[in-house]
Order: structure tokens, then sequence, then C-alpha cells
């Protein structure tokens, strides 16, 4: 005996028709309504066409013996060898675990920090005293990375420094450290000096966030006696938890962009092994040596990685029933 599905009284097989008809109406009332935005969009899309997606041609010189100068016809061919040499190229490897070992270090201290500050700016109570530390802490991100460099380097000399006169007079260590001289210090070092840069700037989003969690909770755990602690962990961080997850995941596509210039600037030949990153080895052995195969195929390898971490994050983050991008 065959029994139609319905769905509230109505065959199955009619209401689905219906059902497209009202999500399309649905659809163009809602392009109607906000065709202002939609017109506002086109100039970026024709700019992120132009400047993002038409240069995507040139990804072609990763499997080629690129020449500058000779017509794409007659440029010669050679496959996968720029990717091959990559992976058998000991500067690669030991660059990429650079990058990956900052990109790490860089993530975890900017998070924890940056979560940290931002629940300690919403603790206090004294308007002007809070305005005053947000500025100071922002001053640092509006600094260029030269400047910057500058002073990292003379707070971490030897003679100097600030950093070896503090903790000689702490008595943690007895002489003055040529900092910068050590590589294994190197990836801490920038780790720090991101927080130092960035630490501000990257409070503004969970500030935000926090701005929006509704005052009468806050109310009502302070009536049923919980502490200020108590507060914060059991409404402010679950609150920041779908803020939170959207920034790790959006961080995450960008694993092997740990940037270029403080590493550049920092770095000298006794810290080589620890300083260079992909950006710079690209710079090194690609562009400057005229090798603009083998600079694409790095680029293509750290597109694809972004990639990769990008979606993967985003659909654990689906699976688990969380915040997510897309």
């Amino acid at each position: 005996m065959n029994i139609e599905k319905t769905t509230h009284g109505t065959p199955l097989s009619s209401s689905l028709p219906k059902e497209k008809a009202t999500r399309k109406k649905q659809l163009w009332r809602k392009i109607v309504q906000q065709k202002t935005l939609i017109l506002m969009s086109f100039p970026f899309l024709i700019w992120l066409f132009i400047f993002k997606y038409v240069p995507l041609w040139g990804w072609t010189m990763a499997f080629q013996n690129y020449r500058p100068g000779l017509p794409f016809s007659e440029q010669e061919w050679i496959g996968w060898k720029q990717f091959q040499f990559l992976f058998q190229d000991e500067s690669f490897l030991r660059v990429l675990r650079n990058t990956l070992a900052m990109s790490v270090i860089n993530l975890v201290l900017g998070f924890v920090t940056a979560i940290t500050l931002a629940i300690l700016f919403n603790e206090l109570r004294n308007g002007k005293f809070k305005r005053i530390v947000q500025t100071i802490s922002y001053m640092p991100h509006f600094l260029s990375w030269v400047v910057a460099a500058s002073i990292i380097s003379y707070a971490l000399s030897l003679e100097n420094g600030i950093v070896n006169i503090v903790l000689q007079k702490l008595h943690i260590i007895d002489e003055p450290v040529l900092w910068l001289g050590v590589g294994k210090y190197f990836w801490g070092i920038i780790g720090a000096s991101e927080v130092w840069k960035n630490l501000g700037w990257n409070t503004i989003i969970y500030l935000a966030a926090i701005s929006m969690i509704d005052p009468e909770q806050y109310e009502a755990a302070e009536i049923d006696g919980a502490s200020r602690l108590q507060r914060i962990f059991y409404i402010t961080l679950p609150s920041l938890k779908p803020t939170i997850i959207i920034l790790l995941i959006m961080n995450l596509g960008n694993i092997l962009e740990t940037g270029f210039e403080p590493q550049y600037l920092l770095g000298n030949p006794m810290n080589l092994d620890y300083s260079e990153n992909l950006d710079i080895f690209v710079l090194k052995y690609g562009i400057s040596m005229g090798n603009f195969s083998l600079a694409t195929a790095a680029g293509i390898f750290k597109t694809v990685v972004s990639f990769i971490f990008l979606f993967s994050a985003n659909h654990i983050a689906k699976r688990l029933g969380q915040a997510r991008l897309f």
C-alpha cells in the first residue's frame, strides 16, 4: 500500500514547488530592499577581480623555467620540479619550521593577552583612567616597524639595554646578554614584540563584543552573590566564545603569515637559523636571485596551506556546533 508523504496535510510533491517559489520571492524582495548596498559593493568586487583573481594567471610561472621578457609561448614548462626542489631543500624546511613556530607563538600570545586586557578594561570603573590606558596601549600599533625595531633593538642592546639592566637588578642574570645574537631567543623576542605593538589594537573587537552583553546578566549574577571573578568566568568568557572562535578560524587561515618586516629588521647573521621565514626566503632565494618560478611556487604553497587550515577549522567548528565563517 502506497502512502503519500504529506507536510501539514498537504502532499509533499505539491508543497515543494510552492516553498521554492516563496523562497525566490523572499530573495528578490531582499535584493530590492538592499539594492543600495549591492550597488556599493560593485566597485569592491571589480577591484577584487582585477587585483586578486586576474593575477592568479601568474601562478603558471611555478610550472615553468620562467625567463622575463620571453613570450608566454616560448617559456619552458618544467612541471612540478620547483615544488620538488622546495621540499627537498633544507633551507626551505628550516624557514617553514621558523614560520610555523613564530606563527603559533604569536597566535597563542595574541589571543591570551588581548582577551585578558579586554576583560581588564571592561572591569575598570574609572572612565578617565580607562581611556588613558586604552590610548597608551593603542599607540605602538601606529608605529612603523622600522621605528619599532629600532626601539626593540635598543631595549635589548648589550650595553645600555633596559632589559639587561632590569634583569641584572633583579639578579635574574649575572651579566648582560646579547639577546638578538642568540638564535634560540629570537622566536620569543618576536612574540613579545608583536604583543607589545598590537596588544591594545587587538582588544578592540573583544571590547566591542563585551559591550553587546546584556547588563542585566551581570546585575542578576551580582544579586545572586556572584563575585567579580565568577561573573567573568560564567558570563563574559562564554559570551566572547563565538567571537574567539571566528577570530581563531581567521587566524588559522593565516598560519603561514608571520610578517616580513620584524623578522627582516631584527634578523642578523647570528640568529639567521631562527629568524628567516617564508617571506624572507621568497625574497632572498627567489626574487633577489631572479628565480621567479621558485618564488611563485613558495607563494602557491602558502596559499594552499592557508586554504586547508581555514576550511578545516571552519568544518571542525561546524561539526562541533560552534560559530563559523560559512
